[in-house]
């Protein structure tokens, strides 16, 4: 089944949200190619529709390589900003939470916070965003450990922190103390569980960091007790299916749950992860969505509704998106 026109018109057309994306993972290519033409001349063999990544090291790997030809200043992360918020734009976006590597920190001497500054301030006019901090398993090292403990408790636009990195990697002691104090701080909580762990990992995210966002959760379908807990304490699940897709986390799309965790009323929001690594855009993502799991466009409406409802955009903003996707609905 190809999607009609009207489908792809209505997608376009719809305010979105973008909830989970990582910076470095978002890379745009013409950068690279000004950077070294002759290296970069063609687009990416990762971004065939066929590709598959064989293991999430083989991605990090890859991902990494590239990441670190471009992204070594303050200054750097906004001209990237810049082009890739300029893409949300071009897709109705509205309002993006992204988050970038505390590892930047220790492993290129870049100063946090002036990132984090050179994020938020590449953000045009119509689209509001929230910087988040992503913190590995393992991050807690001597030269990061006082920084992360400064960055919860002082650094004044950080929107909150993610728990990112392998998830074979066990929760450390020094995690839940962390979260914990972002949380008094006024920061919001994420945590990556679930992708390519087991369903348990999203358990403790919520159980231990006090979370309600997960970033993927896919593998809460292999548990009913887990998903009676998503929806017990209201989390939601920020979902990127051809993320899921391309690095093996599910077999085809037909086979994502996301159609299982909207039937079970589980707040589910669309994203792109890492559009440097898969080639897609979030319109891609409401395609794949319609494709091959059936969303309709109600509820696709729904997703996108779930984006606004989450987020701390400002109030008219929100009600002006929101007026927009009923319009589009009566419309037919």
């Amino acid at each position: 089944m190809s999607l009609d026109l009207a489908t792809k018109a209505f997608i376009q057309a719809l305010p979105k949200t973008e909830t989970h994306l990582h910076v470095e993972g978002c890379l745009p290519w013409e950068l690279l190619h000004q950077l070294h033409p002759e290296e970069f001349s063609e687009p990416p063999h990762f971004w065939a529709d066929d590709f598959r990544y064989q293991s999430f090291e083989e991605f990090e790997s890859i991902l990494i390589d590239h990441a670190v030809r471009w992204f070594n200043s303050p200054e750097r992360y906004h001209e990237a900003a810049k082009v890739i918020f300029s893409r949300h734009l071009e897709q109705n976006v509205r309002y993006v939470e992204t988050s970038f590597h505390a590892g930047i920190m220790e492993l290129l001497n870049i100063p946090g916070e002036e990132v984090l500054e050179a994020i938020r301030t590449a953000a045009p006019d119509g689209l509001e965003v929230r910087v988040y901090l992503g913190i590995s398993r393992n991050a807690y090292t001597p030269f990061l450990g006082p920084i992360l403990e400064d960055a919860v408790e002082s650094w004044e636009n950080l929107a909150g922190i993610d728990l990112h990195g392998l998830e074979t990697l066990p929760m450390e002691d020094w995690t839940p103390k962390i979260w914990a104090k972002a949380a008094a701080n006024g920061r919001r909580l994420k945590a990556h569980a679930g992708e390519f762990g087991p369903a348990s990992n999203v358990r403790e995210a919520i159980e231990k960091l006090n979370v309600r966002r997960i970033q993927h959760g896919v593998r809460a379908f292999e548990d009913e007790s887990v998903l009676a807990l998503i929806k017990a304490v209201d989390a939601t699940l920020d979902l990127c299916p051809i993320s899921n897709l391309k690095l093996q986390v599910v077999p085809s799309m037909r086979e994502h749950p996301a159609r299982l965790f909207f039937d079970e009323g589980i707040r589910c929001t669309v994203n792109t992860d890492d559009t440097f690594s898969f080639g897609n855009c979030l319109t891609d993502e409401y395609e794949a969505l319609a494709e091959h799991l059936l969303f309709s466009k109600e509820e696709l409406a729904q997703l996108a509704r779930n984006g606004f409802d989450l987020s701390d955009m400002d109030f008219n903003a929100r009600k002006a998106a929101e007026a927009t996707i009923d319009q589009l609905l009566s419309d037919g």
